[in-house]
């Protein structure tokens, strides 16, 4: 096996296991009733940077789970600017997250799902390598892709289930009164 073969398979591996550890913190937003996107931030093969989704909770828009990660991040290294680290994210970043990754220099983001409404890594959009900007972000998508549209698509679809339920419950009440 030729050493770029090698190198290529010890990356996706790689990848699959930070995305996986992404995966497991989206959990913990589910849990908070937060929609399920995790982010981790890796610098030299370490995790520096966790975040999870906490908008709704913490009654903050910028609470996204890769915003989470960079402060975490830059407190660890001290550092505003996480250059040579890679970001990793269930989801495509919107534009506020892809923007605060231009702004810190993340050397590289790697995500699972494509975002068709707001995803500004190709998507919808372009903002990582964006010709007007002073740094360019490197990107990948469909990391683990199935398994975190999958996850998201379960939380949705559970949502809308509980709004029809609840919507059925208040007719019934009304109707009882």
């Amino acid at each position: 096996m030729s050493n770029k073969i090698l190198e290529t398979v010890s990356t996706a591996a790689t990848d699959d296991a930070f995305m996986r550890r992404a995966m497991e913190l989206a959990t913990l937003a589910e849990a908070e009733g937060e929609v399920p996107v995790g982010a981790v931030i890796v610098h030299n093969g370490v995790i520096i940077g966790e975040g999870w989704n906490r908008s709704i909770g913490h009654h903050d828009a910028t609470a996204h789970a890769e915003m989470m990660a960079l402060r975490q991040a830059g407190q660890a290294l001290q550092n505003y600017r996480l250059i040579d680290t890679t970001l990793y994210v269930t989801l495509e970043p919107c534009p506020m997250c892809a923007g605060a990754m231009v702004h810190s220099r993340i050397g590289k983001v790697v995500f699972g799902a494509h975002d068709a409404k707001t995803g500004a890594a190709g998507s919808t959009m372009n903002l990582l390598s964006y010709e007007g900007v002073n740094h360019h972000v490197q990107y990948q998508g469909d990391v683990l892709a199935a398994e975190c549209r999958a996850q998201l698509q379960a939380f949705f679809k559970r949502r809308r289930a509980e709004k029809k339920a609840a919507k059925i419950a208040a007719r019934q009440q009304q109707d009882d009164v």
